[in-house]
C-alpha cells in the first residue's frame, strides 16, 4: 500500500463508527508469510499475493489424514491459546460461562480470550487495531469484506482463506449443503479471492419488526395496521388516552427503525445500510445504485418520522441507544405502545407488564411509497476473517482448522443452536423438545436460550438452519412468516457487491467516511427538528454533493460485477 494510501486510511479508520462491514490490516506488510498447503502437482513454494515466493507452511508428507477432524487431530496437545474479537449487544450481553462457550472451548481444545467490544465502538475499535498492526487480534467475529476491509485485504491485511480451503472443510461442505456456491463465490473481491467466512442461512426468516399492543387496538376497535399511516392514526390514538406517552419506542436506537422502515420508502441509509456504504440504496428496478441519502425517498422518509417526532408521537430519547432493560419497562408499563424489535422479546415485556390483559402482536412490514417492504436479507452474513498476522504464527493451520470446526462443523451448529442434548434439548427424529425449564421461561424459548446459554447469537452462530430456529418459536410467529413469505418480495435481496481493485477500494473508502459522518449528524438533526427539512435541506445536499456522493455512487456502478 502506498505510504499517503495508508495515512490516509489510518485516520479515517479513527473518525469512522459509521462502518457496517468490518476493517481489515494492512499492517506493515503487503502479504501474509503462510501459505495454503500445496495442491497435488504443486512445487515445494508456493506464491503469496504480493507474487514472492515463500516456503510452505507444511511439507509433502505432513498433511491432514482424509476425514480427520480439527477436534481428533489436536485432541492429545496442549489448548490452542487464541485472541478473539467479540461484538457485544446491550441486549444480548456476553458471557464468558455461557453453556455454548464452555463446550465449544472443551470439545475444541481451546484456550480463548475473548475481547468484549460494544457494537457501537467494534468497526472503529477493529479498524484501528487492524490498521496500525497494533495489538490485532487472531480471530475477528462478526464482519465482511464490504467498505474499507475491501481495500485492506486487497492489500494484505487479511489472510485470503480461500487460498486455505483444505483447512476449512467444514464452511465447505455447508456451503454446498445450503446451494451457496454462487453466493459466496460472488463474496470474492477482485483478486478472485475470499477474506472471510460468512454466517449461513438456508432460508432467510422474518424475526423482527413493528411489535403493537394487540389488546390496545381491540379495545379501540382498531384493524392492525397495513399502512404507515395506519400507524399514524394508532400512535395517535393512544397518545389521546395517554397524554404523558410517547406511543413509538426503539430498541437500541434508530439504526433499528432505520433498517426495519427505510425499504418501505425504497432506502436503506445510516449505519446498518443494507448496501454497507451506509450512503447508497439499490434500484430494484433498474438495477443499480443511487445515491439515496440525498434522494426524495430519504426526505419524503424523515418527513413521515419527524412528524412523529414534532407531534410526541416517537420516543425523543430514541436518538441515543436504548439498552433492552430500559426499552422493556418503557412497553411493560405503557410509556409506548408500539416499537420496532424482535420477536423473542416479546416474552419477556408481557411477563414484566402489569396490566390484566397485557398484550403484543408483530405485524408484516407496513406499506410506504415503494411497498411493503422489510430490511434485506441475505443467505451469507457477517461472519469470522483473520488478520494478516495471524498467518505468521507458527499453528496458524491449527487455528484455521479449529476455527472451521468450531463454528461451521455440524456437531458446532447445533451447539450453538441448540446447546447440549440431554441438558438443553432432546431430539427424537426430526423432532427437538427444550427442557421444562426452557419451556416455562418468561421471557419465551428464543430469548431464554439466547442470554442464559449463548444460544442463536449472530456473532457466534455461523450455520442457520431455518427448521431449527422455527422449534424455538409458536405458532404464532410461523403464522406470521408464512404472511410475510406469501407478500410481495417483502424480504428484499441484499445489494449485490462490487468488484473493486485494491486502489479503487482505498478512493471508495476515503470517501464513503466523511459521507457517512456527515449523513449521520443530519439525519438527527431532521428527524429531531434540530435541522428544516423545509430550509436546511438544499444546505445539506449541497454539503453531500461536496463530500462527491455522486463520484461515489458512480465509483459503485462502474464495478458491478
Amino acid at each position: 500500500m502506498k505510504k499517503s494510501k495508508l495515512l490516509s486510511l489510518i485516520l479515517t479508520a479513527s473518525l469512522s463508527v459509521t462502518m457496517l462491514a468490518g476493517c481489515g490490516n494492512s499492517g506493515n506488510d503487503s502479504q501474509t508469510d503462510a501459505n495454503p498447503p500445496a495442491e497435488q502437482g504443486d512445487d515445494a513454494s508456493a506464491k503469496t499475493d504480493a507474487g514472492q515466493e515463500t516456503e510452505t507452511s507444511q511439507t509433502e508428507g505432513e498433511t491432514t489424514a482424509e476425514g480427520e477432524d480439527a477436534e481428533s487431530m489436536y485432541a492429545g496437545e496442549d489448548p490452542l491459546k487464541i485472541a478473539v474479537y467479540y461484538s457485544d449487544n446491550s441486549t444480548l450481553p456476553f458471557k464468558e460461562d455461557w453453556l455454548t462457550v464452555k463446550a465449544m472451548e472443551e470439545k475444541y481444545n481451546v484456550d480463548v480470550s475473548w475481547e468484549i467490544i460494544p457494537i457501537a465502538d467494534y468497526n472503529t475499535k477493529v479498524s484501528l487495531a487492524l490498521n496500525t498492526g497494533t495489538n490485532a487480534p487472531d480471530v475477528i467475529l462478526y464482519q465482511t469484506t464490504v467498505g474499507e476491509n475491501a481495500s485492506l485485504a486487497l492489500n494484505g491485511a487479511l489472510v485470503p482463506v480461500s487460498d486455505y480451503e483444505q483447512w476449512t472443510p467444514n464452511f465447505t461442505e455447508r456451503v454446498k449443503e445450503f446451494g451457496l456456491e454462487d453466493a459466496v463465490e460472488a463474496k470474492k473481491l477482485q483478486d478472485g479471492k475470499l477474506y472471510y467466512m460468512p454466517s449461513l442461512t438456508d432460508k432467510p426468516f422474518y424475526d423482527g419488526g413493528l411489535i403493537l399492543r394487540e389488546d390496545f387496538l381491540e379495545a379501540k376497535g382498531l384493524s392492525e395496521p397495513k399502512t404507515f399511516d395506519d400507524l399514524y392514526e394508532i400512535l395517535k390514538a393512544y397518545k389521546e388516552e395517554n397524554p404523558d406517552s410517547y406511543p413509538l419506542t426503539i430498541l437500541a436506537g434508530p439504526r433499528v427503525l432505520y433498517r426495519m422502515t427505510m425499504p418501505s420508502f425504497g432506502i436503506s441509509v445510516g449505519k446498518n445500510s443494507s448496501s454497507g456504504t451506509s450512503v447508497l440504496s439499490w434500484d430494484y428496478e433498474n438495477n443499480k445504485y443511487f445515491a439515496a441519502a440525498t434522494s426524495d425517498e430519504l426526505k419524503e422518509y424523515l418527513t413521515f418520522f419527524h412528524k412523529l417526532y414534532e407531534e410526541g408521537l416517537l420516543d425523543p430519547e430514541m436518538a441515543d441507544p436504548i439498552d433492552s432493560d430500559t426499552w422493556s419497562q418503557k412497553m411493560a408499563t405503557g410509556y409506548s405502545c408500539a416499537t420496532y424489535a424482535y420477536y423473542d422479546q416479546i416474552g419477556g415485556v408481557e411477563s414484566a407488564a402489569a396490566q390484566e390483559g397485557f398484550k403484543l402482536q408483530m405485524y408484516a412490514p407496513l406499506e410506504g411509497p415503494s411497498g411493503a417492504h422489510h430490511q434485506p436479507k441475505s443467505s451469507l452474513g457477517s461472519g469470522i476473517m483473520f488478520p494478516a498476522a495471524t498467518a505468521k504464527r507458527d499453528d496458524f493451520e491449527r487455528i484455521v482448522r479449529t476455527i472451521d470446526a468450531m463454528f461451521f462443523s455440524e456437531e458446532a451448529a447445533k451447539i450453538w443452536c441448540l446447546g447440549i442434548e440431554g441438558e438443553t434439548y432432546t431430539e427424537s427424529g426430526d423432532t427437538i423438545t427444550y427442557s421444562d425449564e426452557i419451556l416455562n421461561a418468561a421471557d419465551g424459548v428464543y430469548k431464554y436460550m439466547q442470554v442464559q446459554y449463548g444460544c442463536g447469537s449472530d456473532v457466534t452462530q455461523m450455520v442457520w438452519y431455518n427448521a431449527r430456529e422455527m422449534s424455538k418459536y409458536d405458532e404464532n410467529y410461523a403464522k406470521i412468516n408464512e404472511q410475510v413469505a406469501a407478500m410481495d418480495n417483502a424480504i428484499q435481496d441484499i445489494p449485490p457487491s462490487v468488484d473493486f481493485d485494491d486502489l479503487q477500494a482505498e478512493d471508495a473508502s476515503s470517501l464513503q467516511t466523511p459521507l457517512a459522518d456527515n449523513l449521520e449528524v443530519w439525519l438527527d438533526g431532521f428527524l429531531t427538528g434540530s435541522k428544516s427539512l423545509e430550509t436546511d435541506w438544499d444546505a445539506y445536499v449541497g454539503e453531500m454533493n461536496n463530500l462527491q456522493i455522486d463520484s461515489f455512487c458512480q465509483m459503485y456502478n462502474d464495478a458491478l460485477k
